[in-house]
């Protein structure tokens, strides 16, 4: 099943962490977050990937074009360093295409511009690229198979520490609460849509506003409810926390920690490669 990922945008509430660095190049810990979200559907056997660009696609193409697997995994060297020998590895059994799907593009104008490379998909993933959860990805696959809507995403608890106010019309305070105890869910970011998709939407259309709406008044549109860890990397303060759970050990959405599988390949050095996401 084919992943689309839209990450394309300028990220602007993340331009004080670096103004030249494209949102899902921000690094949490050794690797971007857009490797994480990879990362993350990969260890659940998806692996084609599509990779919507717009702002410094460049960035994006030459991290992967120049990828170091010797940065995250363990391995070792022999013959004075001629050979290389991974003790498992990330990214060789990925297809990854790289789409340029415009500067300034919603995503839904995005999604329209990869149509063509999800032929024949009769139902696929999308994601926005900035959240990380711990969600048992199958579970949501077999729910959207299941129910056979058109377009099914998975609803949250924000990662807010902001408070939900109730007040009379007078202004008297009925109750405050953090957003985390409120009944308050959002679009997470995490998708499951069918071929379908495309006949609701229209040329210059925001994917949650008009094919959405439209999909409502049809009753295609279904919301996953995940009560486990979610987290989206909007702002400099969301970064560092997210770099605290991983500096800490604790990243629930690193599932591919609990796997006892691991892959062994045996590659020759030929030089060496960085891994500077810009």
């Amino acid at each position: 099943m084919k992943v689309v990922i839209f990450c394309g945008g300028l990220g602007m509430r993340l331009r004080e962490y670096a103004d030249n660095v494209p949102k899902p190049m921000v690094p949490i810990g050794y690797r971007p977050v857009l490797w994480h979200v990879m990362k993350y559907y990969a260890h659940f056997g998806h692996k084609d990937f599509i990779l919507c660009l717009g702002y410094r696609a460049d960035a994006i193409k030459q991290y992967f074009l120049h990828y170091d697997e010797c940065v995250s995994n363990d391995f070792s060297l022999s013959k004075g360093g001629k050979d290389l020998q991974l003790f498992n590895s990330d990214i060789h059994d990925w297809n990854i295409t790289f789409a340029e799907t415009g500067m300034h593009s919603n995503i839904g104008q995005r999604l329209k511009a990869v149509e063509k490379y999800l032929a024949g998909e009769e139902l696929f993933l999308a994601n926005y690229a900035d959240g990380l959860t711990d969600l048992p990805l199958p579970n949501l696959i077999e729910f959207s198979r299941n129910h056979g809507k058109i377009a099914t995403f998975v609803s949250a608890k924000p990662n807010l520490t902001y408070h939900v106010v109730s007040a009379s019309p007078g202004g008297v305070v009925n109750e405050i609460k953090a957003i985390q105890d409120s009944n308050l869910r959002i679009n997470s970011g995490y998708f499951v849509l069918k071929q379908d998709i495309f006949k609701f939407m229209q040329n210059g259309e925001e994917l949650v506003l008009e094919p959405f709406q439209r999909l409502i008044r049809e009753k295609q549109l279904m919301a996953y409810e995940h009560n486990g860890f979610y987290a989206s990397m909007d702002t400099f303060k969301d970064k560092q926390q997210l770099d605290d759970l991983y500096a800490r050990g604790d990243a629930p959405w690193e599932v591919w920690r609990n796997s006892s599988h691991r892959e062994e390949v045996v590659v020759p050095v030929i030089g060496t490669s960085g891994d500077d996401a810009t």
